[in-house]
C-alpha cells in the first residue's frame, strides 16, 4: 500500500489517473463538437444537418476516446510490466546487486551510506521487488497505468462535452447558431478549466485561459472554413 494512503492525507496526485483522461475527453468533446456544429452552420447548413453531424461527432468521438485512451495507457501498463519483470530477474539472478543499487539511490537522495544501506536493506527485506519498482522504476500504486479505467472516463466526458453544445443548436434559432455555440462553449471552457484546476490543486487563471484560448482558435478556424466551402458550393 502506497504512503499517501497509509498516512489519511489526501494528495492531489492520486487523481492525476482519472483527472487526466476527464479533462482530455471534457475538452475535446466540447471544442470538437463546437467547432465541428459552428464549421457545418458557417457553411449555411440547417439545423437537422447540424444536428446530425454533431451527433455523429459524440458517438464517433466517444468511441475513438475510448479506443485510443485504451491503447495508450495499455502501451504504458506493457512497459511497467516489462520493467517489472526485468527487475524481478534481475533481483533472483543477484540480490547483493541490487541492495548496493538501492543503497546507493538513497545515497544520492541526501543519506548517510550507513543509514541508505540499512534503509535499503530493511525494505528488501519486506518487499523488494515494489521498493525497486517505486524508487528505482519510478512505479507507484498512484500513478500506475489503467487502461480501463482511463478508456471509460474518457469515453463518457467526452459524450457529456459534446452533449453541451448539441442542446445549445436545439434550443437555439438557426440564424444565431453560430454566435451562441461560441459564447456559450467558451464559457464551458471556462468552467471546465476552473473544475480541472480546483480538483488539481492549481491557480484558476493558466488552465481558464489556455483552455478558452486554444477553444476560440479552433472555433475561428472551423467557422472560416465552412464559410469558405460554403461560398465555394
Amino acid at each position: 500500500m502506497s504512503r499517501l494512503h497509509t498516512h489519511g492525507e489526501s494528495h492531489f496526485l492520486s487523481r492525476i489517473g482519472w483527472m487526466r483522461a476527464a479533462v482530455l475527453g471534457a475538452n475535446d468533446g466540447l471544442v470538437s463538437t463546437a467547432s465541428l456544429i459552428v464549421g457545418v452552420a458557417a457553411a449555411g447548413s440547417g439545423k437537422s444537418a447540424i444536428l446530425i453531424a454533431g451527433g455523429a461527432g459524440l458517438v464517433a468521438g466517444a468511441l475513438s476516446m475510448a479506443a485510443g485512451e485504451y491503447v495508450s495507457v495499455s502501451s504504458q501498463s506493457d512497459t511497467e510490466k516489462a520493467d517489472l519483470a526485468r527487475e524481478a530477474e534481475e533481483l533472483a539472478a543477484d540480490p547483493v546487486a541490487e541492495h548496493h543499487e538501492l543503497a546507493g539511490i538513497y545515497v544520492m537522495r541526501g543519506l548517510t551510506p550507513d543509514l541508505a544501506d540499512q534503509v535499503a536493506a530493511q525494505l528488501m527485506a519486506t518487499d523488494a521487488l515494489g521498493a525497486h519498482a517505486r524508487d528505482e522504476l519510478g512505479i507507484s500504486e498512484i500513478i500506475t497505468a489503467r487502461p480501463i479505467q482511463a478508456a471509460w472516463t474518457s469515453a463518457a466526458t467526452f459524450a457529456v462535452g459534446a452533449a453541451a453544445p448539441l442542446i445549445v443548436v436545439s434550443l437555439t434559432s438557426p440564424d444565431l447558431t453560430i454566435p451562441v455555440v461560441s459564447v456559450a462553449t467558451l464559457i464551458f471552457l471556462a468552467l471546465l478549466g476552473a473544475a480541472g484546476a480546483r480538483a488539481g490543486g492549481a491557480t484558476l487563471a493558466r488552465p481558464v485561459g489556455r483552455v478558452v484560448f486554444w477553444g476560440a482558435v479552433a472555433l475561428g478556424v472551423t467557422a472560416g472554413i465552412g464559410k469558405l466551402f460554403g461560398i465555394v458550393t
